[in-house]
């Protein structure tokens, strides 16, 4: 199995970031492809992962997605959890990456970190400064990433990565004790 590489470099990575991208099939979900009698794909995301992302935005991070498929059910996910940037249907994730950094004012490579789990994420991963992968990723993704998650992918990963990159950011600590006040 293949582990964070250098768990103190991951943090100095995550602490950087102002713009995190996620997949969606195999991330935010656990990648399988459900399909109603009509031929509509159903997904299902963890509400522990939605939490996770309304934390890192009320830090100031921004979110995107940039994801392969077509759904309206992630757009809907996305407006729920507030998410303006998504790009679906997209088979170069390499241009939709360019997209959005002209977008958000060409602010550098460095400070984007990206969370995927097959190889159609590779190209925007070599790219930017943090990159991550649940552990039920492709071996491939994960052999390149600076953090691979213990848990699975739409199983509590992205709310682990989340968590990860508050704790790098000294966030963490200050959000919990606006809960516990």
């Amino acid at each position: 199995m293949i582990i964070t590489r250098d768990y103190t470099e991951a943090l100095m990575r995550a602490s950087r970031l102002q713009v995190m991208i996620f997949d969606i099939d195999g991330v935010m979900t656990d990648g399988g492809l459900n399909y109603d009698s009509n031929g509509e794909t159903m997904k299902v995301f963890n509400s522990l992962d939605g939490h996770g992302l309304k934390m890192l935005t009320s830090a100031g991070v921004t979110l995107a997605i940039i994801t392969g498929r077509q759904s309206n059910i992630v757009a809907k996910r996305a407006t729920d959890l507030g998410i303006t940037h998504i790009y679906q249907g997209i088979h170069n994730k390499g241009e939709a990456f360019d997209d959005l950094r002209m977008h958000l004012g060409r602010i550098p490579e460095d400070v984007f970190g990206h969370m995927g789990d097959d190889w159609p994420d590779l190209e925007v991963m070599k790219r930017i400064g943090f990159a991550v992968s649940p552990l039920n990723a492709h071996d491939e993704v994960k052999s390149r990433s600076h953090y691979v998650t213990r848990t699975l992918g739409g199983r509590g990963a992205v709310r682990e990565v989340c968590d990860f990159i508050l704790r790098a950011q000294k966030k963490y600590d200050n959000l919990l004790s606006q809960i516990l006040a």
